[in-house]
């Protein structure tokens, strides 16, 4: 039997189905925003690491090593200018021993007290300025070194040059900050290539340029080449690792899409990111990294790139321009070969077989490449380091030996060629091992602390030479193979790791955990 509604029963209906539908409705809507906070949660995602590895090494790697190593060449042609100039301004300012180590040590004391500073700019202000200010400042400084009227302004000019070149070797931080990690073993120690170059270059001006326009001019043509590759550095973009740690995503992102269109490849999906933050000082002496951090100041202070390497460069030129060779107790009419007015003067220009003998200690640093990559990717960092160091203490004893001008060509270039592989091996393994943040301040700190061997060089294989091959000989095998025994204990093996954006203990555990 049918029994009509009241108004007051539709009403209280109608109620019901509303709140239901409401209800229905929040659901819906409590479920919308779980599934986007589900897709926010689970966003593709990809850091500067990631997207290196993905890109790989293409074209844009080939003119980047193209260009920045012009920057190379520049540095060593600014160096081994000191061994080649020496038996030039001696005998034109009637200079001493001691006046013409000083100018090496000048230009270590230039690089030095820059070194540190040019890091932290790099770190602060980005690579890619510091190392082009570095480029045009000692171009510009050396082309007035040639206009040099005194002594005191030569060796003014020329620190003022090594100033611009410490700034220069931040390029190493910016080369391999867009290297892969499987392709760096490979790649960087390739850059030997242009440092020879370079040393090569100044070594043949020297032969054709000073017998006929003299020195000064052998420094104006040096420096052309420079002015003409200033112009190429606008290919070189700014380190994508550096703008992330600054908080320039968008720049770095743009970057690495230049890149991955030159190299034909995609960048990962998702959305660049990174934790952003600035580096400092203390990070180098923080629990993480305090020991890594003396142990490398240490041995770039006592050898690589500093005391041993320039120790050799300058050690040849003074044997062969005194003729010391199988000499052990050098007297004073060996030793000053010509009196000019009142003045003791080494008027001995170097003949072309030295300089030819130059050359071929220079094709040292290129020659054992290929052992160099093996030793890094077999035997590792620490390891290869070890290695070659102790290898470079034999090598500057036997050095002293007496022996045929051939044979003490073989030993120079053998010399030569393991001074130069641990220059390629500690910068690859200094570059690995400090984080993004304080990456270029690291390189900073080590190459400032390697000009104090600099400075002490000179004086030993320039002044302490006249006295005594060996005692001029000996220093730089002790240094060699102490360095070698400190490099064994470094905790760190960078071998195979994808480069840190920060540091922290859990961090350090990991890295550490091979080497306990």
């Amino acid at each position: 039997m049918y029994v009509p509604q009241t108004h007051d029963e539709n009403m209280m209906g109608d109620h019901m189905k509303t709140q239901l539908v409401n209800a229905i409705h929040l659901q819906e809507v409590e479920m919308q925003e779980k599934s986007k906070q589900i897709a926010n949660h689970t966003e593709l995602t990809y850091t500067v690491e990631d997207a290196v590895e993905t890109i790989g090494f293409g074209r844009f790697h080939i003119l980047l090593f193209c260009i920045m190593g012009s920057a190379t060449i520049v540095e060593a042609m600014e160096i081994m200018l000191l061994a080649v100039v020496s038996p030039e301004i001696r005998c034109e300012w009637h200079l001493q021993d001691w006046q013409v180590a000083l100018v090496s040590t000048m230009v270590f004391l230039g690089f030095m007290l820059c070194g540190v500073l040019s890091g932290y700019i790099s770190d602060r202000y980005g690579r890619w300025k510091v190392v082009f200010g570095g480029f045009v400042w000692s171009a510009y400084f050396s082309l007035l070194t040639s206009f040099a009227p005194t002594y005191s302004w030569f060796i003014f000019l020329r620190s003022l040059v090594g100033c611009g070149v410490a700034a220069v070797s931040q390029g190493f931080v910016l080369k391999t900050e867009f290297i892969p990690a499987k392709h760096r073993a490979n790649l960087l120690p390739l850059a030997t290539i242009f440092w020879m170059l370079g040393s090569m270059l100044i070594i043949l001006l020297g032969m054709e340029v000073v017998p006929t326009l003299g020195w000064r001019w052998m420094i104006r043509i040096s420096v052309a080449p420079s002015i003409l590759l200033i112009f190429l550095f606008k290919f070189i973009p700014e380190s994508a690792r550096y703008n992330v740690s600054a908080g320039n995503v968008d720049e770095a992102v743009r970057t690495l899409q230049w890149i991955a269109k030159m190299n034909r490849v995609s960048l990962p999906e998702g959305r660049l990111v990174e934790k952003e933050s600035r580096g400092s000082w203390k990070i180098l002496l923080s629990p993480a990294l305090r020991r890594t951090s003396l142990l490398l100041w240490c041995s770039w202070g006592g050898f690589v790139a500093s005391f041993a390497y320039y120790g050799s460069v300058l050690s040849s030129s003074e044997l062969l321009e005194k003729n010391l060779l199988c000499v052990i107790d050098p007297d004073e009419e060996h030793s000053v070969k010509h009196r000019h007015e009142d003045s003791l003067c080494y008027c001995i220009p170097f003949a072309q077989s030295d300089y030819q003998t130059l050359m071929i200690s220079c094709l040292g640093e290129f020659g054992l490449i290929p052992l160099n990559i093996c030793l890094l990717n077999v035997c590792g960092r620490r390891r290869t380091l070890t290695i070659l160091q102790l290898l470079a203490a034999v090598l500057f004893m036997l050095l002293s030996i007496c022996t045929t001008m051939f044979g003490f060509t073989v030993l120079l270039f053998l010399v030569r060629a393991s001074v130069s592989m641990n220059f390629n091996a500690v910068y690859i393994y200094t570059a690995e091992v400090y984080p993004t943040v304080a990456r270029s301040l690291g390189m900073g700190f080590c190459t400032s602390f390697s000009r104090i061997g600099g400075m002490i060089a000179p004086f030993i294989a320039q002044v302490l030479m006249s006295e005594s091959v060996i005692l001029a000989l000996s220093p730089f095998a002790v240094a060699c193979f102490i360095c070698g025994l400190a490099n064994f204990l470094l905790p760190i093996e960078t071998k195979g790791r994808a480069l840190l954006d920060a540091v922290d203990w859990s961090t350090w555990i990991i890295l550490t955990r091979d080497f306990r």
